[in-house]
């Protein structure tokens, strides 16, 4: 199976470049043997991720903010429940964006998602996120054009702001087939455990698929930077997602290379009594 590094460059949206959602394969496996050994890995990979987590508390100089956007039923949940397990929810948090609340909504739309951003020494994961005011307000028709399409510019800014600042983005696409998203789908409704997620609006998202696809081509071709690149990740088989998101992870985290703080030297001889 190709390295952490080059399932990152097979993901990555160039800046600049179409993303090309209809030319990928959301089925791909990397070339993994199975789904064991891709188990196997990502064990490792969740074990990695903790200790380089708990680095990035202790340092307390710099933070990452994970970004997941995807159709519905694309494994957003099942993604964050799986690769972040292994990390010490005192310094993790997940944010939801549902609908603006009025108090949301009597701000800018960037004003409730900055106030939700990690601080130094903690990773944030956005389940939604500003995304849905390019792609949901498109779709749905919240605003007109001239509104939404402006955000692009605003969106690269505010993440810039946040990269300089010290908080490493890190932004993924769950790409999920049609047919897989509407097996999913059923599977919601058919499971008592599970219907409490099912909305009779996701039967009407779904029916505009083809324009999601089209709002989701443009926003991740605007807005993947340098700075804050996107990662088209296939989500068909949930165990290669939760490998592909892991791997992402971890890479970035690999880059931060964060440094646990030099220990008091009074310390040094210092026994515990028994």
């Amino acid at each position: 199976m190709p390295s952490n590094r080059d399932i990152l460059g097979e993901l990555r949206v160039e800046p600049g470049s179409p993303p090309r959602l209809r030319q990928r394969d959301p089925g791909a496996r990397f070339g993994a043997a199975d789904k064991p050994s891709g188990h196997e890995r990502l064990e490792r990979l969740v074990q990695r991720l903790g200790v380089l987590h708990n680095r990035l508390a202790a340092e307390a100089t710099r933070a990452l903010l994970l970004v997941l956007q995807g159709m519905d039923a694309s494994g957003k949940d099942g993604t964050i429940r799986h690769v972040l397990t292994g990390v010490n929810p005192q310094g993790c948090r997940v944010v939801s964006f549902g609908e603006p609340t009025s108090s949301e909504l009597a701000h800018d739309y960037l004003w409730r998602v900055h106030a939700a951003c990690p601080a130094r020494g903690e990773v944030a994961i956005f389940n939604r996120s500003h995304y849905e005011d390019v792609v949901a307000v498109r779709v749905r028709d919240l605003e007109p054009e001239s509104i939404w399409r402006r955000r692009y510019g605003q969106i690269r800014s505010f993440e810039r702001l946040l990269v300089e600042e010290g908080t490493t983005v890190v932004k993924v696409f769950l790409h999920v087939s049609e047919a897989v998203q509407g097996r999913r789908l059923q599977e919601r409704l058919d499971d008592p455990e599970k219907r409490w997620k099912f909305r009779a609006s996701d039967l009407e998202d779904r029916r505009r698929l083809a324009e999601y696809t089209t709002a989701y081509e443009d926003a991740l071709r605007e807005t993947s930077t340098e700075w804050a690149p996107w990662y088209v990740v296939p989500a068909d088989h949930k165990w290669v997602r939760n490998l592909a998101v892991g791997a992402i992870l971890v890479e970035n985290l690999e880059r931060l290379d964060p440094r646990l703080p030099a220990p008091d030297p009074r310390l040094d001889g210092l026994e515990v009594s028994s």
